[in-house]
């Protein structure tokens, strides 16, 4: 007896049917022919990089040709009072930068605490010292003894014009200003942190303080420190206005070289190439500072210009030739 489950065996298809040729074709294709892509020329960019290398030619040629005595600049490129007063300058431009670092967080806080006293403080502050000129404060400063001839604040009393030194002048002048500033950098910084974050912290039981110092600050930290770099910089470059209250920093110390060696321009040559190499320096250390900061918000950071160099050297050492 046959089982009705069993079925006949299918009917072979004819050999000229389109399913037996499908059968019939193999299974792997020959691949089809390779994509020769040429790639765009921007015949734009070779014009404006024609134009601009001419340019700077130019003006190099025009230097070259100018009454500038380039020997005098390398004489005095390594003098002692240039030297001195780049010390002067650095000085003055990292104390003023943590007098503003300091004045910057207080200043912040009060702006935004619920106390309307201490807000407003800190508005008068920062809208008074960020809206007049650095050097009109610098003048200010110098000139405090036309209105407070003595200074007594009970356990200390002296003439105010021995009090306001070129440098203590320099320090005040720059570091208020500064602090106006970094007030309102800090204030961004804080509030580019979640609102959440404070709720947890005094969900865990810290106070105020301990939540700003230890929660919310490190976080801000990420928004806070690019800006930072770039004010210190500035301030850096600033600092030569110091030069207006006799402060002997490098931009002083060039003009009193240049006024009696009758060589004004290439002082000025001399102050604007350490001025140069003091930005590249603190620039270099800025982006490793933030590279350092961004490592909680990237997952992967890019690689640093050292590490492209030897990323393109290894490449380059281990590619084979074309056609081997």
């Amino acid at each position: 007896m046959t089982d009705k489950f069993d079925k006949a065996p299918a009917e072979e298809p004819p050999e000229d049917s389109p399913v037996a040729k499908a059968e019939a074709t193999p299974a792997s294709t020959p691949p089809p022919e390779q994509i020769k892509a040429i790639p765009v020329r921007h015949w734009g960019r070779w014009a404006s990089g024609v134009i601009v290398v001419a340019l700077f030619g130019m003006l190099i040629y025009a230097f070259s040709q100018g009454n500038v005595q380039w020997g005098t600049v390398g004489d005095f490129i390594f003098d002692d009072r240039i030297l001195a007063g780049m010390g002067r300058t650095l000085l003055i431009s990292v104390l003023s930068m943590a007098i503003g670092l300091v004045l910057g967080v207080v200043f912040a806080v009060m702006r935004l605490s619920k106390n309307p006293v201490t807000g407003a403080v800190a508005w008068l502050y920062i809208w008074f010292f960020r809206g007049t000129p650095v050097f009109v404060q610098l003048l200010l400063w110098f000139n405090l003894a036309l209105i407070f001839p003595i200074l007594n604040i009970g356990f200390y009393k002296d003439e105010m014009i021995d009090v306001m030194t070129p440098f203590m002048v320099a320090l005040l002048g720059l570091g208020l200003n500064e602090g106006a500033y970094m007030a309102e950098i800090v204030r961004a910084g804080i509030q580019s942190v979640d609102e959440g974050q404070t709720e947890a912290s005094h969900a865990l039981g810290m106070n105020n303080s301990k939540t700003m110092r230890r929660v919310v600050l490190p976080q801000a930290m990420r928004v806070i420190v690019p800006p930072t770099g770039n004010e210190f910089i500035n301030l850096l470059k600033t600092s030569s206005l110091v030069a207006a209250v006799t402060y002997v920093d490098l931009t002083r110390a060039a003009q009193n070289i240049g006024s009696t060696s009758f060589a004004v321009m290439e002082m000025l040559l001399v102050a604007s190439v350490w001025y140069l190499v003091l930005t590249s320096i603190f620039s270099v250390g800025q982006y490793y500072l933030e590279r350092r900061y961004a490592r909680g918000s990237l997952r992967t950071l890019p690689p640093t210009p050292w590490q492209k160099v030897k990323r393109n050297l290894s490449l380059s050492s281990f590619s084979s030739p074309r056609g081997a």
